[in-house]
């Protein structure tokens, strides 16, 4: 990784590994659904957090924002789980939604972009 690359401090890790399990549990989302998103090799969170970190690195805040979204939108294509009340589904969009634009808001009052 060249010297200029952007990398995440460990306390900015420690909060993407509590917004991505909140953001996971709100969308009824598991560490495996992730891991297959990611293509990751584990479902482990670090195994996680080092590929979004790798995101951040090579794409920055806007980067890693877009992918979290992306994710965001194929699962709700998905429809997990079959049957689901969609004014339910609305809120939880909007609550994970929110979370990822605190954390790109977050990002960029660090310095990020």
């Amino acid at each position: 990784m060249p010297a200029s690359a952007p990398t995440l401090s460990p306390e900015q890790l420690d909060e993407l590994q509590s917004l991505l399990k909140d953001w996971l549990r709100l969308s009824g989302r598991t560490q495996s659904d992730l891991r297959r998103a990611l293509r990751a090799g584990s479902i482990r969170m670090p195994v996680l957090i080092a590929e979004l970190h790798l995101i951040w690195s090579r794409q920055g805040a806007t980067g890693l924002a877009e992918r979290l979204c992306a994710i965001e939108a194929g699962w709700l294509c998905e429809e997990p789980g079959g049957e689901a009340d969609p004014a339910a589904d609305d809120g939880l969009l909007e609550d994970s939604m929110g979370q990822l634009d605190l954390l790109l808001q977050e990002i960029r009052a660090d310095g990020g972009t």
